[in-house]
């Protein structure tokens, strides 16, 4: 499934609803300021470009959290791959070490 582009209405509309607020740092959104609309859950998680899931960030705010947001899309990409049986088996040998100890009498 392609990522969708939010027209300039779109943006608009979702700016306006949102008070023209960051949600991250929660400062107003000034006039020349750059910003995104940026997804609370991750795009790459649930597939949601709901209004409840798409809210105006600054451009740096929302590098940051993206780059946050990464190592939590890697994790899950790697527990549906197990999940599944696509991920790769260790090579490294499990050496047996037994259940009991011996001690010296």
């Amino acid at each position: 499934m392609a990522r969708k582009s939010f027209s300039r209405t779109e943006r608009v509309r979702l700016f306006d609803l949102h008070g023209g607020k960051c949600h991250l740092c929660g400062e107003k959104i000034k006039v020349g300021d750059a910003w995104d609309l940026e997804h609370l859950v991750p795009w790459e998680l649930t597939r949601d470009d709901s209004d409840d899931n798409v809210k105006p960030a600054h451009k740096s705010c929302h590098k940051e959290k993206t780059a946050d947001d990464v190592a939590a899309i890697r994790k899950a990409d790697r527990i549906r791959a197990k999940h599944i049986g696509a991920y790769p088996k260790s090579k490294a040998k499990i050496k047996s070490r037994g259940f009991g100890r011996t001690r010296d009498a």
